[in-house]
């Protein structure tokens, strides 16, 4: 980057700040835009790309106290006049910007001339950018980008929360997965993207973890939830019947009698990492095949409770 550059690039308009925005404000700001315009969102995007750099360096220089100065200083001094690289007759040169900034001359009508052994122009763009000239200075400290991973965890790991190991750019990240993570979820690790330079804050890396399905359980939140069979029986007279659980082991649950299909029962404390529930939701098993013995007490009972109309109101309803 040259003096030139800082003219011509109106970093805190890059930024979106005002020119009296404190630190905070600037890298709020630049985190914000670098989130939005890094290339990793914007696939194929040269225009978001360049935006990137251009978020880049506008950081780079307005998060450094001392170079921040110099640049405000710069553009005070040129009022927003452009220096070129022509020499004494160059429309908007150095001696145009000074010109006018003297009444657009020397005493007596001549141009300002400035000399090396009175310290001249090159003495004070040296004192701008550290003794370097218009264009030896160096960039300031470049935070580090943030990256992103994907991790596969299977559901009972994802539950329980787990320590995962990633590959990232050659280093090995070791991350805290927590307890009951989604499928799809992102997990932010501060820190933990690419390297700063110059002592800068290294960026962020972006954990998308990925569920892969239970046969039998699935989350709800902080629950668990899970489906059990329940025969004819065990549903019309109730019974107490065992169900599994995610660490393996199983809890006695009571279906009271005349328990339909799809109703659901609560066993408190055993969902995710003790905070959520596990909800059994019962489903009435209807049996394919009967035996003749089977299919006699199926017709005694239909007998016996056809006075019932099950479906009573049904069509009356579906009327209104």
């Amino acid at each position: 980057m040259t003096g030139q550059d800082w003219l011509e690039k109106d970093f805190y308009a890059v930024l979106g700040v005002p020119k009296d925005a404190d630190a905070a404000t600037i890298k709020k700001a630049y985190r914000k835009l670098a989130r939005e315009m890094h290339p990793d969102h914007n696939p194929g995007d040269a225009k978001a790309e360049a935006r990137f750099k251009d978020v880049g360096e506008a950081y780079a220089v307005l998060s450094d106290t001392e170079q921040r100065g110099q640049y405000d200083q710069l553009r005070a001094m040129a009022g927003g006049a452009r220096f070129t690289s022509g020499g004494r007759g160059a429309n908007g040169g150095f001696e145009d910007v000074f010109g006018g900034m003297f009444g657009g001359g020397a005493p007596g009508g001549g141009r300002v001339r400035y000399s090396s052994n009175q310290g001249g122009f090159e003495d004070l763009l040296g004192g701008l950018f550290g003794g370097g000239g218009a264009g030896g200075f160096t960039r300031g400290p470049q935070p580090g980008a943030d990256l992103a991973a994907t991790v596969t965890m299977p559901f009972r790991q994802a539950v329980e929360g787990s320590q995962v190991s990633l590959n990232v750019e050659g280093r090995t990240v070791n991350a805290r997965i927590p307890a009951g993570v989604r499928d799809g979820q992102k997990i932010r690790l501060r820190g933990k993207g690419r390297p700063g330079d110059g002592g800068a804050p290294a960026g962020d890396l972006v954990v998308t973890v990925a569920v892969s399905p239970h046969p039998v359980f699935s989350l709800d939140g902080d629950n668990l939830r899970l489906t059990v069979p329940v025969a004819f029986d065990e549903a019309a007279l109730g019974a107490t019947i065992e169900v599994p659980t995610l660490d393996g082991s199983t809890v006695r649950v009571k279906v009271p009698e005349g328990t339909p299909s799809g109703r659901v029962l609560r066993v408190k404390g055993r969902g995710v990492a003790g905070k959520g529930d596990l909800l059994v939701t019962v489903s009435v098993v209807v049996p394919q095949r009967l035996s003749s013995a089977a299919r006699e007490a199926v017709q005694a009972f239909g007998i016996a409770t056809s006075g019932e109309d099950v479906r009573a109101g049904l069509l009356d309803s579906a009327r209104t």
